[in-house]
């Protein structure tokens, strides 16, 4: 039997009527909470948040790199290059794009992630240039292009305002607008982690922008490195805010995807920080994050980063989504991450986990499942 001390029923109550827990609230309920507890009251919530409590949607999209070259440093990447590092450079040709979007659709995929890193010499003007074209030879491609510490960098070095940048990517093609350069959202973790990347705030006010603009976007979190469990709340927190924020008529963020620091081969790992993965903090984590983000519908789980079992428990944890098969990723998969599902595969990974497969598109509509193969 629980003492009074331990009874957290007034803190799930609050919870389950989706009024925003305190910041002491939610570090109370990381720290001390049952994790079976946390899972069944995510899951409640996740039943009231989706359209259809029994289904599971998931994706077909394919993360194009636009280049290798970054000024970022980012001690957990090792698949950028330095500027100085000519021989190891490469930016996407044209005709590599035709290639690619022509298997990503023969898979059935309509989507491109494309990233890259903080190239020092492409201006906002290769961005429209190549969003253009893409858009002209595949009308019906849907781009969902770049992240918040790439649009802050175009900004800087053409000399504009981000807003001014979003609001020319937009009209050149740029549908909607991924998570990425998040990390954790603590200046003192950025400080160690990307010296030079965009700081916290800059990601916080192109986000912030990108919703006022209605460019629908995604939020993230790449844990288990330096931080401490209580600034894994403090980010869930601020995205929380940072989404009350948006106008109520746009989308803001539509998902949030937290996912396993991978260290192989990354500058980190040099220095002794290497991946420790548990699947038990895993779930505890989207549990969290489906209670904290009372306003934010999708929680995805990151089957690649943690394996297909771990990501159908956490099916019943408050996930709704399994995310994409990535037809190509380049970034993760470096670190270390060698999970890989067809698209048969993943269907039969969320039948297993009991629910009924969706294909969807970025913005959770559903699709018809068709290939071309």
């Amino acid at each position: 039997m629980r003492t009074e001390m331990n009874n957290f029923d007034t803190l799930y109550t609050k919870a389950l009527a989706r009024e925003p827990l305190t910041r002491e609230e939610a570090y109370r309920l990381y720290e001390e909470a049952p994790l079976g507890e946390l899972c069944l009251v995510a899951d409640t919530l996740r039943r009231e948040a989706v359209p259809d409590p029994e289904v599971v949607t998931w994706q077909i999209d394919r993360n194009v790199n636009i280049t290798n070259v970054c000024i970022s440093g980012c001690r957990f990447c090792n698949f950028h290059c330095k500027p100085h590092q000519r021989d190891r450079h490469f930016i996407t040709s044209r005709e590599e794009y035709y290639q690619k979007i022509e298997e990503t659709f023969r898979f059935g995929g309509d989507q491109l992630l494309l990233q890259g890193g903080l190239h020092p010499d492409l201006k906002i003007d290769f961005y429209e240039e190549l969003f253009r074209d893409l858009k002209a030879h595949y009308p019906t491609l849907r781009l969902n292009a770049l992240g918040a510490p790439e649009v802050s960098h175009i900004a800087r070095i053409s000399g504009l305002s981000t807003r001014k940048t979003l609001e020319r990517l937009h009209r050149a093609g740029l549908d909607t607008l991924p998570g990425a350069g998040a990390e954790i959202l603590s200046p003192e973790v950025r400080r160690r982690l990307s010296p030079a990347k965009p700081s916290v705030e800059e990601w916080l006010q192109v986000m912030h922008e990108a919703h006022e603009l209605d460019i629908p976007t995604t939020a993230t979190m790449m844990y288990g490195h330096i931080e401490t469990p209580r600034e894994r709340i403090d980010h869930l927190l601020t995205l929380r805010d940072l989404q009350a924020q948006k106008p109520a008529s746009a989308r803001g963020f539509t998902a949030f995807i937290p996912w396993i620091f991978r260290s192989t081969g990354t500058e980190l790992e040099k220095q002794g920080i290497e991946t420790r993965f548990s699947a038990l903090e895993y779930l505890r984590l989207i549990a969290m994050s489906r209670i904290v983000l009372n306003n934010i519908r999708n929680i995805q789980a990151s089957w690649l980063t943690v394996g297909k079992e771990t990501a159908q428990v956490a099916l019943h944890c408050g996930a709704n989504d399994m995310g994409s098969i990535m037809i190509e990723e380049h970034v993760v998969s470096s670190a270390g991450a060698d999970n890989r599902f067809s698209a048969e595969g993943i269907c039969q990974a969320i039948r297993e986990a009991g629910f009924t497969p969706r294909l969807r598109d970025q913005l959770y509509h559903y699709r018809d499942y068709k290939t071309e193969r």
